[in-house]
């Protein structure tokens, strides 16, 4: 997954050491990595980018949940999160060939012909997926973590642990409490130069994923130009959200994916978005004035009713004051 993992548990009745429940999680995460990453040329979801037939391809169970999963959020954020924009982050220089340059517009209308999940059809009962043109290029990076996240909490409760904090680079879930006490889990400052804690949740049986543009991104004739590339431009997103942490009380693949799909549709659609479904969302963007360094902050009303001490005197009508 190109980062690091971190878990904290409360000893239980497991009869497993430290060294053998760290075996089983490199096992795991290993095997996921093997089956999502694009990063690696023989890896399933690798192998199906490859293959540019319109024959139904078999998927392993946990490749058919995370696609399955992001077919879901795409069609609740109406296209803000998609997993087939690889072809575009590829063309951008964000995948794993990291060359990044700006392409041409006619690159980027050609690129757009193999994105959009409806190009894809899934069939549930056998598990495979069938690509209804060629060029369709599934880039699990926005989900995949989380969903690591997720198996990993499961190995865990499988090996009876009942109290624990899984992180994957970044994405967190809790269960249980440390000693009695909640789990403590920090959002960073939204900062590319320095890595310091903006605010602490105290959480348990909660997932939570942070998604922000300031940490990877290319400079170019003096503009920035973010990762985070909206799937309908086939461009960088241009708004003024840095940062959006997204708590959930079951998957944090689901956090992890709605993060994602926040920071494609900006603070004021995003928060149009997450009082339409339901969902605790902490929002952190710039004013419109692009002279200003100065951050404004706004939670979501799920996520004021969850942590009222934390949240409660936050803004949550983002109208005014900003770009998109």
């Amino acid at each position: 997954m190109g980062t690091t993992y971190a878990i904290k548990y409360t000893p239980s009745r497991s009869d497993h050491t430290p060294e053998q429940v760290q075996q089983q999680v490199d096992q795991l995460l290993q095997e996921i990595n093997q089956e999502m990453s694009t990063y690696i040329q023989d890896s399933e979801i690798s192998l199906i980018n490859q293959n540019q037939s319109d024959d139904w391809i078999d998927l392993s169970p946990r490749l058919f949940k995370v696609v399955k999963a992001a077919k879901t959020v795409y069609l609740l954020s109406e296209g803000a999160f998609d997993v087939t924009v690889g072809p575009l982050v590829n063309l951008w220089g964000f995948g794993p060939d990291g060359t990044q340059a700006l392409p041409e517009e006619a690159q980027i209308e050609q690129a757009k012909q193999s994105v959009g999940f409806e190009k894809i059809l899934l069939d549930e009962e056998s598990q495979r997926m069938k690509k209804t043109r060629s060029g369709i290029y599934l880039d699990l990076s926005a989900i995949a973590k989380g969903f690591g996240v997720d198996e990993v909490g499961d190995l865990l409760v499988g090996l009876e642990i009942n109290s624990y904090m899984v992180d994957i680079g970044g994405e967190v879930k809790t269960k249980g409490t440390k000693k009695g006490q909640l789990w403590k889990i920090g959002i960073e400052t939204p900062d590319d130069r320095s890595r310091t804690i903006k605010k602490i949740l105290r959480l348990s049986d909660m997932a939570m994923a942070t998604s922000g543009s300031y940490r990877n991104f290319f400079e170019s004739g003096g503009k920035r130009f973010s990762h985070t590339i909206d799937p309908k431009t086939g461009h960088p997103v241009e708004h003024q959200l840095v940062s959006v942490t997204v708590l959930t009380p079951t998957s944090c693949m689901e956090a992890d994916a709605f993060a994602t799909a926040l920071m494609v549709l900006g603070p004021r659609a995003g928060m149009t978005f997450v009082n339409k479904i339901g969902v605790a969302a902490y929002f952190i963007y710039g004013t419109e004035n692009r002279e200003s360094t100065d951050l404004v902050e706004a939670a979501s009303p799920r996520l004021k009713s969850l942590y009222p001490d934390s949240f409660a005197k936050m803004r949550t009508d983002i109208s005014s004051g900003i770009l998109n």
